[in-house]
């Protein structure tokens, strides 16, 4: 029987990561390395190198891949590219998002066709190609191919306010994580989500300066604080790695029992 350490370890192992320069992605990129993978950072450009450079100093290899999550062409391309280079996916953390606010009357078609493409249409993309890439390959000693992690959202489950493209989006990402599971748990690929709650980062910036509603949240959070990147840190581990080989298909909330309230 293996040891707790050999069950989250993730020596040997390749991820592939969207969403990696900055708050959750950033902690949880870092977090896997810090359990013995290497990183390939999925980033539109290469001008932030700040989470390359944390895992090259843990002695892990980490290289940038330049994508437009926006661009389903610029998706496409993507793991054709990382495999021609002779890399290995053993982990596929889709993490990239983004956030546009209008009422719902006023929503703007250019503002939905982003949020829907950067968080659910990448996702799909990259799953899809992934997941082929991983079936391709015989299963390991574990009969484990690979893990994939989708970054859903309390929005997966509630509507929010003036957000009707993210809840979409997020909604989607749920119900695509749970879909591509029941083709393929039984294949050796473990797909997952995580649905942070309400976290102190860049995307909640706006949520965070109101006043009001930056109260009423904290209010409504039973652990009585805002979440931190660094929260996500096991979570993603425990679903990258051998010690969730039976959990597949879930969604786990990582909310402060926001969800539980």
């Amino acid at each position: 029987m293996a040891s707790v350490q050999q069950l989250f370890s993730l020596e040997g192992q390749t991820a592939l990561v969207t969403g990696g320069t900055r708050g959750i992605g950033q902690a949880m990129a870092i977090a896997l390395a810090e359990a013995g993978a290497d990183i390939l950072l999925v980033q539109r450009d290469e001008s932030n190198q700040s989470t390359r450079e944390e895992i090259q100093k843990l002695g892990r290899k980490a290289e940038i891949y330049t994508a437009d999550l926006a661009s389903r062409e610029s998706v496409s391309a993507l793991v054709k590219k990382v495999v021609a280079d002779g890399y290995q996916i053993h982990i596929l953390l889709n993490c990239g998002g983004i956030q546009r606010r209008h009422p719902a009357h006023q929503f703007p078609d250019n503002d939905w066709d982003e949020v829907l493409n950067v968080n659910l249409n990448s996702v799909f993309t990259l799953c899809r190609d992934v997941g082929a890439h991983m079936l391709s390959r015989d299963a390991d000693q574990y009969g484990r191919r690979g893990a994939i992690i989708n970054i859903a959202s309390l929005l997966s489950f509630q509507g929010g306010f003036t957000v009707p493209a993210y809840a979409a989006s997020k909604g989607g990402v749920a119900q695509l994580t749970k879909a591509l599971s029941n083709e393929w748990a039984s294949k050796g690929i473990n797909v997952n989500g995580i649905a942070p709650g309400y976290i102190a980062t860049e995307m909640n910036d706006a949520l965070m300066k109101d006043k009001t509603r930056s109260e009423q949240i904290m209010a409504r959070i039973p652990a009585g604080r805002w979440g931190k990147p660094e929260d996500f840190k096991g979570p993603v581990v425990f679903l990258a790695s051998r010690a969730s080989g039976y959990v597949s298909g879930e969604i786990l909330t990582v909310d402060g029992s926001w969800m539980a309230r």
